[in-house]
Formats: C-alpha cells, sequence, structure tokens
C-alpha cells in the first residue's frame, strides 16, 4: 500500500492562518457554540480567494465533515475566518 502524502492536523479558535503554506484539506472537525456561526476557508490570506465556507446550525455539538477525492487545495496557505464557532481542526496533507 502506497500513501499519497502525510496528513498533519491544525486547530484554530479564532480568525486567522491555519496553515502557512500550500496544502489540501482532507477532513474538518468542528466545535459549535450554541449559536448559528460559520467558517470561511480562504486561500491566500484574510482577503484571498474563498475556497470554502461552511454554516453552522445553532446547536452546541461537534460535526465532522470528510471532504470527497483528493480534498480541496490551497496553493498559498489556509486562512480561516471564524465566527461563533468554537474550534475547528483540520486534516490536511
Amino acid at each position: 500500500m502506497t500513501m499519497q502524502t502525510d496528513v498533519s492536523s491544525a486547530t484554530a479558535t479564532g480568525t486567522g492562518t491555519m496553515v502557512s503554506q500550500g496544502t489540501r484539506i482532507k477532513g474538518i472537525l468542528l466545535t459549535t457554540t450554541g449559536s448559528a456561526g460559520s467558517v470561511v476557508f480562504r486561500d491566500g490570506g484574510a482577503s484571498g480567494a474563498t475556497k470554502m465556507t461552511l454554516n453552522t446550525p445553532g446547536v452546541a455539538e461537534m460535526f465532522n465533515a470528510l471532504l470527497p477525492a483528493e480534498g480541496v487545495v490551497f496553493r498559498t496557505d489556509v486562512h480561516v475566518t471564524i465566527t461563533d464557532v468554537a474550534s475547528v481542526t483540520i486534516f490536511h496533507g
């Protein structure tokens, strides 16, 4: 069995850069606060291209999202803008 790439994780509890190089997000784990919120993933910093937006319901839970195929590619970095979400963990490689 050959591996395509090693997978790492990164966690954020606020807005900022999660990974400072190009990568592919393969999975996401969100912990919500009980208020409706969102996580916006951008490639290229705070003003970069929006690659994904995840809207969360107004319940306090953990949500797991596996991304299909090879995941979502980020060429420069992974920047997140977090609104009313306790934490977001990405699995990337």
